[in-house]
């Protein structure tokens, strides 16, 4: 009797164990390449959401979040690719937070996730064009789409007494996306886009690109690019040359990189990133100083966000199976249910473990519409002083 006793009690412990087996969650995000100063906060907000569900020990039995970092390059659609099938087969993830850059995101959905019955939630990738692939219930976004900050964009730019403009933008998805979206709106509100044209990212001289720009004219230039690459030598060449006295720069700009680089050489530029002041930003803000974040950089809190919506996602399916948990995003992120903000990520574990609903808010107060993508807030910055400063919420 006592040898069967054990024998039993040894087979629970080993079922419990079978039972809590770490979950494995891919990041998939442009480490290297033209957004590579914008990606390791955000990277860090993902394993600072995994770390706190974790820790709780109320995540599907006791299971452990394992994250597993993996390159998209922003620009390179093979290897954001290849990146994510490794993450798939070799390291067998249960989603990913990714990939980062909308080129890639669309790649790696139509080549990998699809085919595979992976979920995606990228914090990041914003081109309209996303929202018109059917994925199968298998795709979601933090960010808002570029037709939204299009919008946002072009009414800050005529409260800003921008009547007319020309934009340069990186000629990718995002670039060609994010540039349609600024000039449909901005005409649509009366102002005039002198010329859109792409520039192509990795150049050493953009004095062609610029010198079209500034034929066409206009009260400012829009840099629809990246800070750490094309954009970056536009902004450049246009500071070296006079060609324009203002800059409005869209989300993609907006990193530790562009401040480093030029100070208060641009001081006056303006323009706009996802961001609400609601209580659960300064709640996130307050976490990630403590544990060493720039929380403040762009798309931190859609990343804290994307990857605790998918870990509430399993355990309110009791599963970390994609396939399972895929229909649970859209019931925890949105109403009914009692509303969860950052640090509360065990209360929510809790209250979905014992049956009932949660409506998760969190540092981007996000809330899905659609096929599953934020309705969108938008901070209002500019530079003063060398510094990026909050003006406003929109």
């Amino acid at each position: 009797m006592k040898r069967f006793l054990i024998a039993s009690v040894s087979c629970l412990a080993l079922a419990g164990f079978a039972r809590a087996e770490d979950v494995r969650v891919g990041i998939e995000m442009g480490f290297t390449g033209p957004i590579e100063s914008l990606t390791p906060p955000m990277a860090q907000a993902a394993e600072l959401a995994m770390k706190e569900v974790s820790d709780s020990g109320l995540f599907l039995n006791g299971a452990k979040v394992v994250p597993v970092r993996g390159d998209e390059t922003c620009i390179d659609a093979g290897a954001a690719t290849a990146t994510a099938e490794r993450l798939v087969t070799s390291d067998q993830v249960s989603g990913i937070i990714g990939p980062t850059c909308s080129g890639a995101a669309s790649a790696v959905l139509t080549n990998v996730a699809i085919p595979n019955g992976m979920v995606l939630i990228s914090p990041s990738a914003t081109s309209p064009g996303l929202s018109t692939i059917d994925s199968k219930g298998l795709f979601f976004r933090t960010a808002p789409s570029d037709a939204r900050e299009g919008e946002i964009l072009a009414q800050i730019m005529m409260e800003r007494g921008v009547k007319s403009a020309a934009i340069s933008y990186t000629n990718n998805d995002y670039g060609k996306g994010i540039a349609s979206s600024i000039q449909a709106a901005f005409e649509k509100q009366g102002g005039k886009i002198t010329l859109s044209a792409p520039h192509e990212d990795g150049k050493s001289d953009y004095s062609a690109e610029v010198g079209a720009l500034a034929s066409a004219g206009g009260d400012a230039i829009v840099v629809a690019g990246y800070a750490d690459q094309g954009g970056a030598g536009v902004v450049q060449t246009v500071l070296d040359t006079g060609a324009f006295s203002r800059f409005v720069f869209p989300n993609g700009m907006w990193g530790e990189s562009l401040i480093a680089k030029f100070g208060n050489q641009i001081d006056g530029a303006f323009g706009d990133l996802p961001g609400s002041d609601d209580s659960g930003a300064a709640k996130l803000l307050e976490m990630t100083t403590a544990a060493g974040i720039n929380g403040s950089a762009t798309f931190v809190p859609e990343t804290y966000d994307a990857t605790a919506i998918m870990l509430l996602a399993m355990q309110a399916a009791g599963s970390a199976k994609p396939a399972d948990y895929k229909g649970k995003i859209m019931d925890v992120v949105n109403a009914p249910g009692e509303k969860i903000y950052p640090g509360e990520l065990a209360k929510a574990l809790q209250i979905l473990k014992d049956g009932g609903d949660v409506d998760y808010v969190g540092g981007s107060s996000v809330e899905f519409i659609g096929k599953g993508e934020s309705a969108g807030s938008y901070r209002e910055v500019e530079v003063e002083n060398g510094a990026m400063k909050t003006v406003k919420f929109h």
